[in-house]
């Protein structure tokens, strides 16, 4: 029998008779006959290519296209992430905040991620998840282009002893007949006060977006990737979520060698180099193009369908047959939003009751903190502590420290491939990744040196010189120059300086005729003095790559310690549960305590219009104690907690395993087969709970 009279008889056996003669296929006698055993399958193949000739092919049908569309707008919404952490200490000083106020800024994203992610397990699959994604990219896209409205509205970036005209030579001399503060002006004065909020506002605005990009795009490919290629998906994202941070940081090192007012002013009227304090960066330009980045990204989700055809096993081909939604066995979706919201922390608490579990997340929010302040405030620590430009600093960050961090996770995922880890290995693993990491670490607090010697700063605050007593020097004066006697002086008027000589171009080169320096015979150079540690910098980009690599191997670890620590129902709870911790206990608290901790550690604070600003000199030797100390602090955190958690699974030895043939899936002991559990000895199989014998697989 053909294959033409196959499908006919099969769609006509169940009529009682016939309706109309039988017909004889036309290429019979070309046919070749079918075996019974194909011929329910090749009818089938014959009525899907049916069903699906009259519908035409789309690219927004494919799951492919999908983890494309999701790995680009991953790696845009994460590059507005790093870019902000690139430039808040630009930022920081174009706008005179203190630390404290940046690290709230770097921190205000989490807020509206933090209220609104307990929603996204209910709501997951009972709304259209692509555009939702969608619609937060844009919102994203919109916070972004809110960040660099500041810049529009305020006014020509000012500094002391700014030089407006070709004729002012005696700027900032002593005796000058100048105003006492050049940069308070009355644009200026009435926008500052709106910067901070709005910045705070597209930092909100920029959490609210990202809560839907991650979950709902990990669910949707989860439902519609086939088994064979749904890790491999999953994977790209999650090298996504460490390249887009980096790229942030190196996008950051390359737009801070442009002056902030490039766009306003003449090439010829910036005065200012890269190597000076006042220097700041065209944070605003990064926003406008990640803004464009997200835009480009977020349209494709207005086009794909609420539900798409399942990934076929077979080849990895995009089924043919109708849509069929994957089946709901979540219990979450018989819920209505009073009921989910009543049972979360009733399973919230069931969850943290476990030990294991409890101690791992604490362990892993003591890291998230840790991070959370490094990459915040990194760039900073590198500036002022060896004398490098931002540019510079960024790069290091961007270039060297995150992907030996990604390098470190990959690495640490297939030790435990390799050596199939159980729970116990994998916290022996944590536990001496933990304790390397503290050995690197330690050095790093005594790479450094003390702040530069610094008339009337450091180290005698409060000194005051006869020799400029009488310049009548403004008390916010700032423009450093090294005198050759090998001090630095806040301004040319602080060091008694009369005169100034001037290149073609308009900018000082030298100051002559200082009465601070040698008695009114020595002379100072524009520009600090720095703090002769530039040549530390090496080793301490080296420790820095090395820790950021041993640490990052707890990464994969730890996460499988969570899963394979909770019941198969509570396990997207307990992974919800852990990222909200995250967000409440370390990346919110986490930058702010940096900020305030590298506060304790200024010297001398700027001014601008008889209010305080930025910080202008630090005690070196403090911000690194401080600043280093503390990631010490939340180092020794980490490794108590994964230490109990060894001491709690030596109690339960045996409760956990990893059987040798299961082609690398996690599994519990209660999902052996019968003949291996048959050998057991029955008082081992008691040893375990009966909640620990569930099945779980990661």
């Amino acid at each position: 029998m053909c294959v033409w009279e196959a499908v006919r008889e099969l769609m006509t056996e169940s009529r009682t008779a016939p309706t109309s003669p039988p017909h004889r296929c036309v290429f019979c006698r070309f046919c070749s006959p079918v075996p019974a055993g194909r011929r329910e399958r090749m009818v089938a193949d014959i009525m899907n290519s049916a069903g699906s000739a009259g519908r035409r092919w789309s690219p927004f049908r494919s799951i492919k296209v999908f983890v494309l569309c999701h790995s680009l707008l991953q790696l845009a919404q994460l590059l507005v992430s790093g870019y902000m952490k690139s430039s808040i200490s630009t930022i920081e000083r174009r706008y005179g905040l203190s630390s404290q106020k940046s690290g709230i800024l770097a921190a205000f994203n989490e807020v509206g991620n933090t209220v609104l992610i307990v929603f996204v397990s209910f709501f997951g699959s009972r709304v259209h998840r692509p555009r939702y994604i969608g619609g937060g990219a844009l919102l994203a896209c919109l916070a972004s282009l809110l960040m660099a409205v500041p810049h529009f509205l305020s006014g020509h970036y000012t500094y002391t002893d700014m030089i407006t005209t070709s004729t002012d030579n005696k700027s900032g001399l002593c005796f000058s007949s100048l105003p006492s503060n050049q940069t308070c002006h009355k644009k200026d004065s009435d926008t500052q006060w709106a910067v901070y909020p709005l910045l705070l506002l597209g930092q909100l605005l920029l959490g609210i977006g990202a809560v839907p990009i991650q979950p709902f795009g990990i669910s949707y490919i989860d439902d519609y990737a086939s088994r064979r290629n749904s890790p491999l998906y999953l994977g790209i994202l999650l090298a996504m979520t460490s390249i887009g941070p980096a790229l942030g940081f190196v996008t950051g090192s390359f737009l801070m060698r442009f002056y902030v007012d490039f766009d306003k002013l003449p090439r010829g009227e910036i005065k200012l180099e890269q190597k000076d304090l006042r220097w700041v960066g065209a944070w605003w330009l990064g926003f406008l193009v990640a803004s464009s980045f997200l835009f480009l990204t977020a349209l494709p989700y207005l086009f794909f369908p609420r539900e798409m055809p399942k990934e076929n096993e077979e080849g990895d081909q995009e089924s043919r047959t109708d849509i069929e939604p994957p089946p709901m066995t979540d219990p979450v979706r018989d819920l209505t939003l009073l009921q989910f919201l009543k049972s979360f922390p009733r399973i919230a608490l069931r969850t943290l009751s476990g030990p294991i579990y409890l101690l791992v997340v604490l362990a892993l929010v003591n890291m998230a903190a840790l991070v959370s302040g490094l990459a915040t405030f990194m760039p900073k620590f590198i500036e002022k502590q060896f004398s490098q430009t931002i540019s510079l600093s960024n790069m290091m960050i961007g270039g060297i420290g995150m992907p030996l961090a990604v390098l470190g996770v990959v690495l640490g995922g297939a030790l435990m491939r390799r050596f199939n880890m159980s729970v116990r290995g994998a916290s022996k693993l944590c536990t001496a990744a933990i304790l390397l990491c503290l050995i690197s670490a330690l050095p790093m607090i005594f790479i450094g040196c003390s702040t530069q010697k610094v008339a009337e700063v450091y180290p005698d605050r409060n000194s005051s010189p006869k020799c400029s007593a009488g310049c009548g020097c403004p008390p916010d004066a700032f423009n450093p120059i090294c005198g050759s006697n090998g001090e630095e002086y806040r301004s040319p008027c602080h060091a008694g300086c009369l005169n100034k000589v001037m290149d073609a171009d308009n900018k000082p080169t030298n100051f002559t005729n200082c009465r601070c320096i040698y008695d009114g015979s020595g002379s100072a150079q524009p520009g600090t003095c720095g703090s002769s540690c530039s040549h530390l910098l090496l080793p301490f980009i080296i420790l820095m790559g090395i820790t950021s690599f041993i640490i990052s191997f707890t990464q994969t670890p730890s996460y499988m310690m969570v899963l394979r620590t909770v019941p198969p129902e509570d396990k997207s709870f307990a992974v919800g549960v852990q990222y909200m911790l995250f967000r409440v206990l370390a990346f919110l608290p986490g930058p702010v305590l940096y900020g305030s901790v590298i506060d304790t550690t200024c010297i001398l604070w700027g001014q601008k219009c008889g209010q305080r600003t930025s910080c202008l000199y630090y005690n070196l030797d403090s911000f690194r104690k401080r600043f280093l100390g503390l990631m010490v602090v939340f180092v020794c955190g980490a490794l108590l907690c994964f230490l109990l958690t060894m001491v709690v699974l030596k109690r339960r030895a045996g409760a956990f395993q990893l059987p040798l043939r299961t082609n690398g899936r996690y599994e519990m002991v209660g999902e052996q087969t019968a003949p291996e559990k048959e050998q057991k000895a029955p008082e081992k199989e008691q040893k375990a709970p009966e909640k620990e014998q569930t099945p779980m697989k990661t």
